[in-house]
């Protein structure tokens, strides 16, 4: 058996159409004519850079990083962890990932948020860290509330926590979602009912971790990041494909 080719031809049968109808928003912001390809500049590919000294201790520990001292936010605490891959599996090291969520009763902490959920005075609702040697990431947090918004008249989105993914430049950035092993509302979002594939769905859906929780403390998801090729994770900032 031959070694395995760099690249891999996309399947694109795995994204969602950009209009998709039961998603209201996306009417407006579908393209209305054909796509077209940029390629990035030399200062694009080469900088603005990020540097380790700018990742703090507790970075990626949100039961920590907006708290007062001697607090802790509110809700299921849990523990969100897995490993940034390339299409052969390799990890990818030194790569920065950032999270960002809503707190344990679904709100933001975001001015145009209104929903009646209350804030959490303890709870920021973002972290971020740098993959090690083997790929691998880990956030300590609380699990994510469900909350609605104005699709149709009754729809809510899943639990979900937002991930960003920077490669050495800034503009080398991929974005996606992870959602939560046995959400019943997974298969009632309109979002995540326009990705076409089961399969591709499954892999935005962080799975319960047993091994890795802490008895008495937090429980684990795992939710590894597949950056290219066949099998990639999606991301919601490349739908035509990475």
């Amino acid at each position: 058996m031959g070694k395995p080719a760099e690249y891999y031809q996309r399947d694109r049968r795995l994204h969602p159409p950009a209009h998709a109808p039961h998603y209201k928003t996306s009417v407006t912001r579908s393209p209305q004519k054909a796509l077209i390809s940029l390629e990035n500049s030399i200062s694009e590919i080469t900088g603005p850079r990020f540097g380790h000294n700018d990742i703090g201790a507790n970075d990626n520990d949100l039961l920590f990083n907006f708290a007062t001292p001697g607090e802790s936010p509110i809700g299921e605490r849990i523990i969100m962890h897995g490993r940034v891959l390339d299409e052969n599996a390799r990890p990818v090291p030194n790569a920065l990932v950032e999270i960002w969520q809503a707190n344990a009763g679904g709100r933001y902490r975001h001015k145009k948020d209104t929903y009646l959920a209350p804030m959490d005075p303890n709870f920021g609702g973002c972290g971020r860290t740098i993959t090690d040697e083997n790929g691998y990431y880990f956030f300590r947090t609380v699990k994510p509330g469900a909350y609605p918004w104005r699709n149709w008249v009754n729809d809510w989105r899943p639990a979900h926590i937002h991930f960003s993914i920077f490669g050495t430049a800034w503009a080398q950035r991929l974005i996606t979602q992870c959602y939560f092993e046995g959400d019943p509302l997974i298969p009632k979002c309109p979002i995540v009912q326009s990705i076409p594939d089961p399969e591709a769905i499954e892999q935005l859906t962080a799975a319960l971790d047993l091994n890795a929780t802490i008895p008495l403390d937090s429980i684990a998801y795992k939710f590894d990041v597949v950056l290219r090729g066949r099998r990639s994770t999606l991301f919601e900032n490349r739908m035509e494909g990475n």
